[in-house]
């Protein structure tokens, strides 16, 4: 089979800043034998979001464009034999389960140029994310159902103006999780350096045997569950390795603890030690640093919301892994989605008016709960009345926390001219109390969190001085 088909040219993209220079549809460079693939009861209630949209800027490469191009390109025909179910599409049985059909459709890939972006323009520090970075991306505002009749997956190749690259892939999320989305991504840069990239888990053993059926009203499928056009401003937050480790600190060892200042090197050595001594010290009650980084946010972003009655329920949904939560264990390499949202439940007044503690012990407590036998009663109760899962924040009241700071996204990615330099997402399934956590590109324990919220919040939570106390450019 023919690794891809003609390229066809395109006169432009929506957007008078990104030029689409050709489009072509990739197919794996060897025919599949994988059997149909069914849809979990993870994988169905993201049929109605958008795809997710991720991807990595890059510095210029050292070899022509030309050779670059057929370079990604080669090394996605090969990714795709290795994993075929991205170049599939879905297919509804007469029964009305949905599977993936590894039938070898293939996917697109468009090669952009967008000569007035600069990594300077596109990257800019304190400020919001500039609205182009949503041109870099392809298949915006699909939604992942519409894997029937579109690809399942695509990507998009732009230079920029000083000569840095962005590789921007869609992807249908009810294909994958961010597990499978990165899993995928290394193996394609894997493959591009001339590596040997790990083979995925395609075994339906994630509640695979559920009996469930998820059906439509219509053929078109479902709708996104969040207003698209609502206003929210979006900004990246980092967190240096010292703040977490003063937040894990203070979550786990101070009730009332006092303010203490970040100075560099400093707090890494007392914290250090004091992480140390609770280790020593107790068993299983440790307050993560991401748990700890999460209450930080829970009590900002609650206090930003001005407009909240003290006696009102807020929310925190985090996204957890439950690829080893539940008994017997999957594979970590386990294809598809295996996620569930875990949510924590308190009082605008509880959650701003007690200290960190106490507010990363809800949270630590929600995490530790959701085993093997909470898992298997959301699956029940989904499979009692199955339906999309709801996305969104009808209420103003919720954080929707998603993605993980434990994400390759800069480890694996280098495709042989260096490592990326920043991790950026489309504006698919974003809305006010979106976030999604991504390691600091240093890699050692920095954490940056992208956060999405109505305009009114994000400029009372920019003056909340002990909140911004943790944040650095």
């Amino acid at each position: 089979m023919a690794p891809e088909m003609a390229s066809s040219p395109i006169d432009s993209s929506s957007s008078p800043l990104v030029t689409i220079l050709s489009k072509r549809t990739i197919l794996p460079d060897s025919p599949s034998a994988m059997p149909d693939l069914k849809l979990s009861v993870s994988d169905l209630p993201m049929l109605s979001c958008h795809y997710i949209q991720k991807g990595l800027f890059f510095p210029k490469p050292n070899i022509p464009m030309s050779s670059l191009v057929s370079l990604l390109v080669s090394s996605l025909s090969r990714a795709l034999t290795i994993i075929p179910a991205f170049a599939g599409r879905f297919t509804t049985y007469p029964d009305g389960r949905i599977f993936i059909s590894c039938n070898d459709a293939g996917v697109d890939f468009y090669h952009a140029t967008a000569p007035r972006l600069s990594l300077a323009s596109l990257l800019p520090p304190s400020s919001d994310v500039p609205k182009p970075i949503n041109n870099l991306f392809p298949m915006d505002s699909t939604i992942s159902y519409q894997g029937h009749f579109h690809p399942l997956a695509a990507f998009q190749l732009t230079e920029l103006g000083d000569g840095a690259i962005f590789i921007g892939c869609a992807v249908s999320h009810a294909l994958v999780d961010g597990t499978s989305f990165w899993h995928f991504f290394n193996t394609w840069a894997e493959l591009c350096r001339g590596g040997s990239p790990k083979l995925p888990d395609f075994r339906r053993n994630y509640f695979g045997n559920s009996k469930a059926v998820l059906r439509f009203a219509s053929s078109a499928g479902p709708e996104v569950t969040f207003p698209v056009d609502a206003p929210v401003r979006e900004r990246i937050f980092h967190f240096s390795a010292d703040a977490v480790r003063l937040l894990k600190s203070k979550a786990n060892r101070y009730q009332n603890s006092p303010k203490l200042s970040l100075i560099p090197g400093q707090e890494a050595e007392i914290c250090g030690k004091q992480i140390h001594d609770l280790r020593t010290n107790t068993k299983g009650s440790e307050i993560s640093s991401f748990q700890s980084l999460c209450a930080l946010i829970w009590q900002a972003v609650t206090r930003a919301r001005k407009w909240l009655p003290s006696n009102y329920m807020t929310t925190f949904r985090m996204a957890v892994n439950c690829r080893h939560r539940i008994e017997p264990r999957v594979s970590p390499m386990y294809f598809g989605n295996a996620i569930q949202s875990t949510p924590t439940r308190a009082k605008v007044d509880e959650v701003t008016g007690k200290d960190l503690r106490w507010v990363a012990g809800l949270l630590n407590a929600s995490v530790l709960a959701h085993g093997d036998a909470a898992i298997r009663q959301v699956i029940t109760d989904w499979e009692a009345a199955p339906k999309c899962f709801p996305l969104g924040n009808p209420d103003g009241t919720v954080i929707n926390m998603g993605s993980s700071n434990r994400f390759p996204m800069y480890e694996g990615n280098d495709f042989g001219w260096g490592r990326p330099l920043a991790v950026r997402s489309g504006k698919a399934n974003k809305f006010d109390g979106k976030m999604s956590a991504f390691p600091g590109r240093e890699g050692d324990g920095s954490v940056d969190i992208e956060m999405c919220l109505a305009p009114e919040t994000m400029a009372a939570l920019l003056l909340d001085e002990e909140f911004m106390g943790f944040v650095s450019d």
